[in-house]
């Protein structure tokens, strides 16, 4: 069997949805369907929680009736007549406006989690739908119900041996050809709705390749596969045919938007191949990850990370050398879920650069102005050049604030403004 993963971009109208239906009912094997949210949903769905949150009933009213309508059209395009469908969808949005009023714990993570996952339930209740009414044999599953993760809400850790046993006892290709779900959901024990970190749909598949054993993972984009840049920021892009699974990895943590960073691991586990593919032209070759490949050391790569913060902090008592310090640093950084991007250490101070976007970036400031003397920078961009050389170096720096910079062997790292 394969799993193929379709992002929200794939389904984002009626014709993106019938061309997921033409790839999946031109596949012979059995099949695992993972599907984002459609288009910007879950952006939408994150201003719902933003009106939310602040009390702002009339923005959210118009947020929700946005998000409604968006998909209501999407479905008047693909169903004749669209009533049936019409009617899941106002159950799912009734589902979210009962949370709303009902709720009394106004955590973000926790209420992030509850009202964003709606968009994967909406895209892939309307997907399967149609699939289904082209009579291709599939079959939707609510990922909730077998994919089970810690309460870390917003990045959950996935029990993989729950998991394993649940999804072994649900997916039967005896009884069907192929299975639809969600991507970047799950729940855990007490059942509220998780979620894997943005734009987690990539590690869905993933996990599921890796309970079930699949042959391969296709991840279909609007790009013929891996580039060593963001065509929509860098000119004169060019296409990397095979990447190894290292490559990918770093390629992720550094920011590139192609794969979610924890993808790499569970496939890498069962050596199971990642194949990246074009949706917009399948006979596209595309690109594939796997262990052993040939070596892209000359073609430059490059990567943009953007809205920045450097966070710099020194302690009062110059103890800084002492490795409590450190701990500290590091412990505050966990407890306010701060991903490091770049690190630059002296004797005596510590500069972290964050993503700005972070909602707990104002409190964990506040909490390293305890211990220490605080200063921070904001609204910067992160470039990073795996096979740079100095030629390239200069061209990117020469217009620039650079703030902070730092060479290996093979990869530079600019921040600047």
């Amino acid at each position: 069997m394969k799993v193929y993963k379709f992002g929200g971009a794939s389904v984002k109208d009626a014709d993106g949805v019938k061309n997921v239906c033409k790839i999946v009912a031109n596949t012979n094997e059995a099949l695992v369907v993972v599907v984002s949210a459609m288009g910007k949903t879950t952006n939408a769905l994150e201003r719902v929680l933003q009106a939310y949150l602040d009390n702002k009933q009339t923005v959210l009213e118009n947020e929700l009736n946005e998000l409604y309508s968006y998909h209501k059209a999407i479905v008047e395009q693909l169903f004749a007549p669209p009533a049936d469908m019409l009617y899941e969808l106002e159950a799912i949005i009734e589902g979210l406006r009962f949370f709303l009023n009902v709720n009394n714990k106004r955590d973000y993570d926790f209420c992030y989690d509850q009202i964003v996952s709606v968009g994967e339930l909406l895209s892939t209740k309307i997907v399967s739908s149609y699939i289904s009414s082209q009579k291709v044999d599939i079959e939707w599953i609510d990922v909730r119900t077998i994919l089970k993760t810690d309460s870390t809400y917003r990045d959950a850790n996935v029990n993989f041996e729950t998991s394993s046993e649940l999804f072994k006892n649900t997916i039967d290709f005896t009884k069907h050809t192929a299975y639809l779900t969600q991507g970047f959901i799950g729940s855990n024990h007490k059942g509220y709705a998780t979620t894997l970190g943005r734009e987690g749909s990539d590690y869905t598949a993933a996990i599921i390749a890796n309970l079930l054993g699949a042959e391969s993972v296709t991840i279909w984009k609007d790009v013929p596969g891996v580039l060593n840049a963001d065509p929509r920021i860098f000119k004169e892009t060019v296409h990397l045919p095979s990447v190894s699974y290292k490559q990918a990895i770093e390629l992720a943590f550094y920011g590139a938007q192609i794969i979610h960073p924890k993808t790499i691991k569970p496939l890498q586990n069962k050596s199971i191949p990642l194949y990246v593919r074009s949706f917009v032209d399948t006979s596209a070759e595309g690109t594939k990850v796997m262990a052993n490949v040939a070596s892209n050391d000359e073609v430059p790569v490059y990567i943009l990370k953007q809205k920045q913060t450097l966070i710099s902090v020194e302690p009062k008592d110059y103890s800084f050398a002492l490795e409590d310090s450190w701990v500290k640093v590091f412990t505050i950084m966990q407890r306010y879920r701060l991903k490091a991007n770049l690190i630059q250490s002296s004797a005596i101070s510590m500069s972290i650069s964050v993503d700005g976007t972070n909602q707990h970036l104002p409190d964990a400031i506040d909490e390293f102005m305890n211990d220490f003397k605080v200063k921070y920078n904001e609204g910067l961009n992160l470039l990073t050049i795996q096979n740079y050389n100095e030629y390239i170096i200069d061209s990117y720096t020469a217009d620039v604030e650079v703030i902070l910079q730092q060479k290996s062997r093979k990869t530079a790292r600019i921040l600047y403004r």
